[in-house]
Formats: structure tokens, sequence, C-alpha cells
């Protein structure tokens, strides 16, 4: 009895001994996961304006005021703030204060984005602006990224001239580089660094800009329909129109592409000017066909002809310019 007791209490030990290994090797990787895990930086951003949108240049500007909590001494954001895509930027009022421990740094910054503008549905297009916040000295390893969503991110006041603020959507991620930008301790050619990202959804306030682009184009498609209505035999008049027509929405369209930046896809702008192109050459050729059946003494039907033809061309005309533009605002 004695002696299935002890092998008993031996094999107890053994098993209290092995939990209690494995749960030391547990804590000793609980506690070293923890050493290694990169510091928190608490990141906010209230933005005062957003100005001198340039579509041409493919820019604009945005003034706002960034700050940043921390308790790791070694940053240093008043040196080491990166904005991606960023023309240029300025710094000014900057806000050191470390008491409890904490590092607070709040910091006014000026920025002249570049920006990828989304001219496919212009002037109904909407805009997305980004702005990117990275620290050049530490990578993912070291630094990561959370954010101060508490309030609002922009000033109410802050207007743009013909555009409307929908959305501003606060996030963080891990952005990569696919380079050691010279750090000998990386294996492979791979950087990992935190990234803060302010995405700010705009939609242009478009039916006044709209009218402004397009009337002349309207209007040249106008003056050119006017020549069903004239006499078919009368060439020099429907002609004269119709070339004058089309040259003053080809000055429209060189007027519109002067503001947009070069764009390789077939955007409404150019689909609009497209079809009244088209609707004035055929005019054209409906008049020359009107004026060889009028020199053949086939008067009324010539004039049958053209109000026919007039009737079905400014329904065309109309329809396809309200499909593409109720498309364009849809999406």
């Amino acid at each position: 009895m004695y002696i299935k007791f002890r092998c008993f209490s031996n094999l107890l030990m053994r098993k209290i001994l092995i939990v209690i290994l494995l749960l030391s090797a547990v804590y000793v990787k609980v506690n070293a996961a923890e050493s290694n895990a990169p510091d928190t930086v608490k990141v906010g951003i209230y933005f005062i304006s957003l100005h001198d949108i340039d579509f041409r240049q493919k820019e604009y500007t945005a003034r706002f005021w960034l700050w940043f909590k921390y308790k790791n001494h070694a940053f240093d954001f008043a040196k080491n703030v990166e904005v991606p895509f960023a023309k240029s930027i300025e710094k000014s009022d900057n806000f050191n204060d470390t008491s409890d421990g904490e590092v607070f740094t709040l910091m006014k910054i000026k920025c002249v984005m570049k920006q990828a503008w989304k001219v496919h549905n212009y002037p109904f297009d909407k805009q997305k602006l980004e702005v990117h916040i990275e620290n050049s000295q530490f990578d993912a390893r070291s630094l990561v990224f959370i954010a101060d969503t508490a309030g609002r991110h922009f000033d109410p006041l802050l207007t743009l001239n013909g555009w409307n603020i929908s959305l501003v959507d606060i996030t963080t991620s891990i952005r990569s580089y696919e380079t050691t930008f010279g750090d000998e301790t990386l294996n492979t050619p791979h950087s990992d660094y935190a990234s803060f990202n302010t995405d700010i959804y705009i939609e242009r306030n478009a039916w006044g800009l709209f009218f402004k682009l397009f009337l002349c184009m309207y209007v040249s498609f106008a003056i050119s329909y006017i020549c069903f209505f004239i006499h078919a035999d009368s060439i020099e008049s429907r002609f004269g129109l119709c070339v004058g027509s089309l040259f003053a929405a080809v000055g429209n369209k060189y007027v519109i592409d002067s503001i947009l930046p070069e764009s390789s896809s077939f955007t409404l702008v150019d689909s609009l000017h497209a079809f009244t192109y088209v609707s004035i050459f055929i005019t054209i050729s409906l008049a020359v066909h009107s004026l060889l059946m009028a020199k053949k003494n086939e008067m009324d039907k010539a004039n049958k002809r053209d109000k026919k033809s007039a009737r079905i061309l400014l329904i065309t005309y109309l329809l396809l310019n309200l499909i593409y533009i109720i498309k364009a605002l849809q999406e």
C-alpha cells in the first residue's frame, strides 16, 4: 500500500512539474512578444481649410491640425512626419508637452497635395481627397498608429467653392514598400510603415457649372437644327449655319479641355461633344440630299423628308444626352 501511494505521489509531482514548466514557457513567450510589440501612437486630425483645387495641375491645398500622443520619448514627430504624395509641406505652431509620462505633440500643417482627379463624369464628378501620415524614422516594427476618432474632423465653417463634403473617413493601416531604404537588418527588399489615413469624399454642385460649360454646345446644335426649316434649295444659308455651328462646338470643347487634365478615357465631356459633332454632320448630309431632291423638282418630297429627319434627329440627340447625364449622376 505504501509503495503504491509513493508511486502515485511521484507521478503527481511530475505532472505538476510539467504543468509549471509549460506555464513558465508560455509566460516567457508572452513577455517576449510584449517586449517586441511596437509602441502605439494615438493620432488625430482636424481640417481647417481645403482650397486651390486645380484640375489641370492635378493638385489641391490642405491646412489642418495634427496631434500625436505616445509614451516612447525616442519618437520625434515634430521632425519626422511624412506626408506621402505631398508636393510641399509647411509646419508651424508646434507645441510639445511631456507631462504625466506621456508626450503630446500638436502642429499645424499646410500641404500642397498631388491628386489623380477622376474626370470621367465631369462636371458630375465625385472625388476622394487622401491625406496619409507616416513616420519617416521608425517602421511598423517599432511604431503603429491608432486613430483619435473623437469629435469632428473638419471645421463646420469649412467651405469648398462648388463642392460639398459628404464624408470624412479616418483609418489606420500598414503601408508596404518594396525596398529596404538601406536597412541592412532586413533580409528581403520589403519595408512596412504605419500609416494614418484620412479620406475626404466631396461631391460637386454641378448643375450651374454644367450649363455654363455646355450652353455654347447646345446653342451650336440648335443653330444647326434650324437648317431643317430653311428652304431646301437655300444651300448657302444651310451650309453657313452648319459650318458655323460646328466651329462653335469645337471651340467649346477646347475651352473645357483647357480646364481638365489629360485623360486617355472617353469622358462625359467627350461623349456629349461627340453627339453634337455627329448631329451637325448628319444635318449637313441631309441638307445636301435635300438640295439634290430640289434640283430634281421634288420639293414637296424634300420638305417632308426634312421635317421627318428633324424630329428623329432631335429625339435621338436629346435621348442620348439624357442617358449619359443620368448615368454620370448615378455613378
